[in-house]
């Protein structure tokens, strides 16, 4: 009776060794995965945190340096221009850089750009504002 039960013991290991071992990979991939999605989440988010904050001080530049431009100037289609401009600087200071989880990031930011498409419209110049290897650049 005993040798019976360690063969149905020993059969039964057998039997669902494949179970076994199929629970155990999962839950080792599973814990890679997870590692390796954290991991790859924070390289990711550390590149568009990145990007959106060069847009934006690129937007902040060329508004400081256009008002400054534009101070000298009184006639009233400059004092427009001026308004505008300082409109897109007060919504780039308002923009919360320090809080990923602000719900209205990213209509903030598509609020700016308008802002500074506007402006650049008012200014006549042609604005192309790339990031990677491409270059940035104005025309004028």
């Amino acid at each position: 009776m005993a040798t019976a039960t360690v063969r149905r013991d020993m059969f039964e290991e057998i039997v669902m060794a494949e179970e076994r071992f199929h629970g155990e990979g999962y839950q080792q991939g599973y814990a890679e995965g997870s590692h390796v999605g954290v991991a790859e989440g924070r390289r990711y988010g550390s590149l568009l945190g990145a990007k959106i904050g060069s847009e934006i001080g690129f937007y902040l530049g060329f508004a400081l340096t256009w008002q400054c431009l534009l101070q000298k100037c009184t006639d009233e289609k400059n004092n427009k221009k001026i308004r505008a401009l300082d409109s897109l600087i007060r919504m780039i200071q308002k923009f919360p850089y320090e809080d990923p989880t602000y719900d209205k990031l990213q209509e903030d930011l598509e609020k700016i750009r308008g802002k500074f498409k506007q402006v650049c419209s008012m200014l006549n110049v042609q604005s192309d504002f790339r990031i990677g290897t491409e270059s940035s650049s104005l025309t004028f």
